[in-house]
């Protein structure tokens, strides 16, 4: 399995368990806040590959690169992005549920 697949299965899943969440949240700050992470993973992991703290398999990996960053590499800041947010969003919920009772 490449990373690719991987990374859309991981995504699609983390979409699905968050989807009534997200549809309750605002989506500028959301998608500013993914942008943020993804110029942040250009910049830091083209650093970190140039240093050569870890390489990509190229059988693994689909060989484009945005920055000196391969493609892949982004899936795990859009999950972040998205899933921190929803699980404050989440556990705050349970919270005040469980002040209320």
């Amino acid at each position: 399995m490449t990373n690719i697949v991987l990374n859309v299965l991981v995504l699609a899943v983390l979409g699905a368990v968050s989807w009534r969440v997200l549809r309750g949240m605002r989506g500028l700050p959301l998608v500013w806040t993914v942008v943020h992470l993804c110029v942040l993973t250009a910049v830091f992991d083209t650093i970190m590959i140039d240093v050569g703290l870890y390489v990509f398999d190229p059988d693994k990996i689909l060989g484009r690169y945005i920055w000196g960053a391969p493609l892949e590499d982004f899936a795990y800041a859009i999950a972040a992005g998205v899933g921190m947010p929803v699980l404050w969003v989440a556990l705050g919920r349970r919270k005040t549920r469980q002040d209320r009772a």
